[in-house]
């Protein structure tokens, strides 16, 4: 494998583990490669990625490398999150959401652990939705971020705190579709939460 293929392979790992992202060790483990030549292609592809104008940077954050979109580039994301067109939240966020809202401060891989697939893309839609956020990271190897629902959250479903939530103590702690019944009965027309309910604040 050439130095441009493991470029390629190192783009294609932080793309797939989104926001946890992955330390110099871990990618040379990962690639069997000295972690030195490792922390060598990190810093061009740091250097490509602005050179060529990529809509993706590689930055170092809390020991771990990550690709992340530029700050220049938010009224687009922004507009993009009030697109009429991409309409009603899925049955993804709907469940992500719900873990969320109960289980909250909670990292990705946990959600992705309670529900049993990948949530990187409906976690997303959520946080560009406003209605979940990062409030902190994980006192654990390579500092997950954990996320916790917003103000807004509270606003759009009519609650005044968390502890308004339905009362989930009678389910398993796992049994998140319980969970998110409960929570979708509770809070009137969140199936039909679209873009155009969030207004910018």
């Amino acid at each position: 494998m050439d130095r441009q293929q493991r470029k390629a392979v190192i783009e294609g790992l932080l793309f797939a583990v989104g926001d946890e992202g992955l330390d110099v060790k871990q990618l040379a483990n990962i690639m069997d490669t000295p972690q030195q030549e490792i922390i060598g292609i990190l810093q061009e592809m740091k250097r490509e990625f602005v050179d060529q104008q990529r809509g993706i940077q590689l930055m170092e954050i809390a020991g771990g490398y990550q690709l992340t979109t530029l700050s220049e580039h938010a009224p687009y994301f922004q507009k993009l999150a009030h697109t009429p067109s991409r309409g009603t939240l899925s049955q993804a966020a709907l469940e992500t959401l719900a873990i969320i809202a109960y289980k909250q401060p909670i990292t990705r891989i946990e959600i992705e652990e309670i529900r049993g697939v990948r949530s990187e893309r409906a976690l997303q839609t959520l946080v560009v939705k406003d209605l979940v956020t990062e409030v902190a990271r994980a006192d654990t190897i390579g500092r997950p971020i954990l996320y916790g629902t917003t103000k807004f959250f509270l606003e759009h479903f009519g609650l005044n705190e968390l502890q308004d939530l339905p009362n989930a103590a009678q389910f398993d702690p796992e049994d998140f579709e319980a969970e998110a019944k409960m929570l979708f009965d509770k809070l009137d027309n969140v199936e039909q939460l679209t873009f155009d309910d969030i207004e910018e604040t």
